[in-house]
């Protein structure tokens, strides 16, 4: 591994996609749910490049334990996420390990866009527009899976931004940069337990986190 990669914590996988037991598309701008068993491996594939995806994990058995952004910030000193970052929960245990990654920088504070928010940052006329709150919204009131663990809009904690920017100033501040991901680009996370994995493969039109241009992910998942 070069200097580098090394700086960045990029590593590369090995597994191969032939051998991947879910093998499945996430369209531009929708939701999507599946179930993650511990030792289960996931990789989330960056198709066209910059597109953000706004990601939350539960407890497969207890939504009650579910990501904490928090906790993961604190116990590593670190605001981004690359390989060997640990995904903490609020009840302090680890839930995912990132293992592979190729984009380098993975966001934690910018959180998810909302009708709310994007009326703040960018016009009034902005607030119909579909957003990241509105499809963990429709997941819950319409995956199974999220209907088994009794779910509502009060389970929704601050999400994970995978391939997003967002740098943070000197003054404190946050800013929406363009992204620095590519074509192909990808993270991969082993489940540490049973995780349930909730995805707003993000439809944000107003900033330039995917180029103004939601595009399709790909999510695997091996054995």
């Amino acid at each position: 591994m070069n200097a580098h990669n090394q700086l960045y914590g990029l590593t590369e996988s090995r597994l191969n996609p032939a051998d991947a037991v879910v093998n499945e598309i996430c369209a531009a701008g929708e939701p999507w749910v599946k179930r993650v068993n511990a030792g289960q491996v996931l990789r989330i594939v960056d198709l066209e490049g910059n597109q953000a995806v706004d990601t939350l994990f539960f407890n497969a058995h207890d939504a009650l334990e579910r990501y904490s952004v928090t906790d993961t910030v604190r116990r590593q000193h670190k605001i981004y996420l690359t390989t060997g970052s640990r995904l903490f929960s609020n009840f302090g245990n680890v839930m995912l390990t990132i293992v592979a990654d190729t984009c380098g920088r993975h966001d934690t504070l910018g959180g998810a866009c909302a009708a709310e928010s994007n009326t703040v940052r960018y016009a009034l006329e902005k607030y119909p527009m579909h957003n990241c709150r509105d499809n963990f919204l429709h997941a819950l009131a319409h995956d199974p899976q999220c209907e088994q663990l009794g779910m509502n809009k009060r389970d929704l904690p601050s999400n994970i931004n995978f391939f997003m920017n967002v740098p943070v100033t000197e003054a404190g501040e946050l800013e929406f940069d363009d992204g620095i991901s590519a074509p192909g680009k990808y993270v991969e996370m082993r489940a540490e337990m049973d995780v349930m994995v909730l995805i707003s493969n993000c439809p944000q039109l107003n900033n330039p986190c995917n180029a103004y241009n939601p595009t399709p992910i790909r999510l695997l998942i091996w054995d």
